[in-house]
């Protein structure tokens, strides 16, 4: 019989620059009020938001500057290889391992392009054996943390005595940008921040949770809900397609498609956990799962003091829920590009 992938630890990391909501808001209306004839009543996006403070890699008088692919290019390399090796630090450190003791990693990273990987940058700093296994994964936007843990909890049971290590960083904030003049763009700059998220698993071993199952639901004719457009100056986010109302509309059914392929009951699941894409996301996740209003409290706390991270969101949502005390079964979703559904299914551990 297969042993299941426990989690033995999870870890979060943020950078050191704070860029509080109203500070932002204010400095958008200066670089795009007299630019943007619609400006004062899409800046409201900045107080619905539901976000107090997120983080940067950079000060935030470094994003007010025109940038091109080299500098943020840089930013995203420094400030990622930064938060992997604090995040995959304290992850290990909770583990009572040593970067020796690793014997696959999984990076997950949407947001910057770095060749050699993030893993590879830091290999001598975390002190990686020479015959690691590394599986850098990009492209999964916002559902990367949760389709990065279930590649990882399968890595786990495939290669039975195996350590894996999941890191998943996003430097968000370098999709700031000055010469768009899009709603789009203004929403992204009300809701992103940077921050990482490090988690270690193996199978046949104590942990805190173990992985029970893990699905995935993408919707055809959807490339255009999310997404990045590659520009002359970096990447442009796509919102083409308010994520809100679809997620209200469909995600309902693709949840209980989830549900039937991993052979699990929905009265079986305890807690419902998701990334918190924004207030709006959580409120259309919230009724089109059924849920009262209010139920998706971890979500709106990680929203309100970290933003929107992209991928990590959801593994700070349960490292919330974790510190709260985890209830005996879990379902960790999350939606991203493809436009597609994740989830992965936690028992926790007696």
């Amino acid at each position: 019989m297969t042993e299941t992938a426990k989690l033995l630890s999870l870890a979060t990391a943020v950078p050191p620059y704070v860029l509080p909501q109203d500070e932002v808001a204010e400095k958008a209306c200066g670089v795009f009020a007299h630019r943007l004839p619609e400006f004062e009543r899409l800046a409201q996006v900045f107080e619905t938001a539901g976000i107090e403070r997120r983080y940067g890699v950079r000060p935030i008088g470094w994003y007010l500057q025109q940038r091109g692919w080299p500098e943020r290019t840089a930013a995203y390399t420094d400030g990622a290889v930064d938060l992997f090796v604090e995040a995959a630090g304290a992850a290990l450190t909770s583990a009572g391992l040593k970067g020796e003791d690793i014997d696959v990693v999984v990076t997950v990273s949407s947001t910057g392009i770095s060749t050699p990987s993030l893993e590879a940058r830091v290999a001598e700093t975390i002190r990686f054996r020479p015959d690691l296994k590394r599986v850098p994964v990009f492209g999964l936007g916002c559902a990367g943390g949760v389709t990065g843990l279930a590649i990882a909890s399968r890595l786990a049971t495939s290669l039975p005595g195996s350590t894996v290590l999941l890191v998943v960083v996003e430097i968000c904030t370098l999709a700031f940008r000055l010469d768009k003049l899009t709603k789009a763009n203004l929403v992204a700059t009300a809701l992103f921040g940077d921050g990482a998220a490090a988690c270690i698993l193996k199978a046949g071993h104590e942990g805190f949770a173990e992985v029970t199952g893990t699905g995935e639901y993408m919707w055809p004719d959807t490339l255009d809900i999310m997404g990045w457009k590659v520009d002359v100056e970096g990447f442009g986010v796509i919102f083409d397609r308010a994520i809100p109302p679809f997620a209200e509309e469909n995600l309902g059914a693709a949840f209980a498609a989830i549900l039937e392929t991993a052979g699990i009951e929905r009265q079986q699941i305890d807690r419902i956990l998701c990334h918190p894409g924004g207030a709006k996301v959580i409120a259309a996740v919230e009724h089109a799962l059924a849920m009262p209003e209010g139920t998706l409290d971890h979500e709106r706390r990680i929203l309100r003091e970290f933003g929107n991270m992209s991928a990590p969101t959801a593994l700070f949502v349960l490292a919330r829920a974790l510190e709260a005390g985890l209830p005996q079964h879990t379902a960790l979703l999350a939606l991203g590009p493809g436009f597609t559904a994740s989830c992965i299914f936690l028992a926790k551990a007696a």
